[in-house]
């Protein structure tokens, strides 16, 4: 790879010449530790600097045959070529994963949102379809029409965001569809956290009666991270198509084994526009799976645990968003929320908006809903939370991924 980009592509030739190493030096992958770590600021100041895409291309542009962007939800949207080449790396990813979640030839798949410019599940698309299953796009729908073609093909697996999940059970509830004896025997999800987080995941099983696989991967990387079949609540990374690091955030240095970190990536297949020690941003917990179920991969224990740039710190207490998240999913009567986080005379508070069911609202649940939830924070967690009520159907709903943390500064 490097004897490929390294004559072509601007980007990598002039951060490995900052460096002072060449492309001979690195051998191994501890050698990789000579080089700096790349991160999303980076990436977006080159495509500012050299719109629209940037200067991380290896070959001309009539070599490009498809464009994804990220989704922004956390600065600039990244714009990313692929090649013909890179594209079908992609799809061997998919057959990889789609192999370890037991996809079958008879299985069908519908994927319920709109694809727009987004990786999500395009590839994800493409690569069943190659594989040579049916498979339904559901853009431009309600979701009860989604519902509709879900029941009427006999969808048996279903690709979307965990939020989404619960928002299709929430709408089968609403108008008497009974998902649990339906088709659907797995969903496979990604975008956000949920998926390994054992209440939120417990919760879309038993809404649907179908196993959950949660899935990761990044726009500008690639689907790079699956869970198995037969080990639910870890994932596992293709290790035959990249080079993970796990690293302290604030240090750089590798943690051992079992010890939370940043995950950093590089990814070995698409080198029309290639990563190199990217900081995903994404804490793990990493063990070597040392051939357990049949992978030698590297296990990522419990999934994603949160991201290094949302880490809270209130009374003292460090914590990622995800565990409030888990707890407050933990609640039946919660259809919606809202996490606001408040910066205010150098302290963080937290006030959180809970949208109930409408029969908890209707049978006046509603208040003693709310203290469950804020004495459950503060037992587990160990600092006071501001919960307030939002009227039913006042929260938003998601396709993509949900937006529910906001941070407030300025006050």
């Amino acid at each position: 790879m490097l004897a490929e980009i390294l004559p072509r592509n601007a980007f990598w030739r002039e951060r490995f010449a900052a460096a002072g190493v060449s492309g001979g030096e690195i051998r191994t992958p501890r050698d990789l530790q000579k080089l700096p770590f790349v991160t999303k600021a980076d990436l977006a100041a080159d495509q500012q600097a050299h719109p629209p895409y940037g200067t991380n291309l290896t070959y001309e542009s009539t070599q490009y045959t498809r464009l994804h962007q990220t989704s922004g939800t956390t600065g600039l949207p990244l714009r990313w070529l692929d090649t013909r080449r890179s594209w079908d790396w992609l799809m061997e990813l998919w057959a990889q994963i789609y192999r370890m979640v037991g996809l079958r030839p008879d299985d069908r798949l519908c994927f319920p949102f709109s694809f727009g410019p987004f990786l999500g599940f395009w590839a994800a698309f493409d690569g069943a379809s190659r594989l040579g299953n049916l498979c339904l796009a559901a853009g431009g729908m309600s979701t009860q029409a989604r519902l509709k073609l879900i029941a009427d093909n006999q969808v048996t697996f279903v690709c979307c965001t965990p939020t989404y999940a619960l928002r299709l059970a929430e709408t089968a509830l609403e108008t008497g569809i009974d998902l649990r004896n339906g088709p659907v025997r797995g969903l496979l999800v990604a975008g956000e956290p949920g998926g390994c987080l054992p209440v939120i995941r417990q919760r879309i099983e038993e809404l649907w009666g179908a196993r959950v696989f949660d899935h990761w991967g990044m726009t500008e990387l690639g689907s790079l991270g699956i869970e198995a079949a037969d080990d639910p609540g870890n994932l596992y990374l293709l290790e035959s198509e990249c080079i993970a690091e796990v690293i302290d955030p604030r240090s750089g240095e590798p943690v051992p084994w079992g010890t939370p970190g940043e995950l950093v990536m590089t990814n070995l297949g698409r080198w029309g526009s290639p990563l190199i020690r990217y900081r995903t941003g994404d804490i793990v917990e990493a063990e070597p799976a040392e051939g357990a179920f049949g992978y030698e991969l590297l296990r990522l224990k419990g999934g994603i645990r949160g991201r290094s740039d949302d880490m809270l710190t209130i009374r003292g207490n460090n914590f990622y968003p995800t565990a409030l998240e888990e707890l407050i999913r933990q609640f039946g009567d919660v259809v919606e929320y809202r996490i606001e986080v408040r910066d205010h005379k150098a302290m963080q508070h937290v006030r959180i908006e809970i949208e109930p069911t409408p029969t908890a609202e209707q049978n006046g649940e509603t208040e003693q809903l709310l203290m469950r939830i804020s004495r459950t924070v503060k037992d587990r967690l160990n600092f006071h939370v501001d919960v307030v009520p939002a009227p039913c159907g006042s929260l938003p709903r998601f396709e993509m991924k949900g937006r529910r943390f906001v941070r407030i500064t300025g006050e």
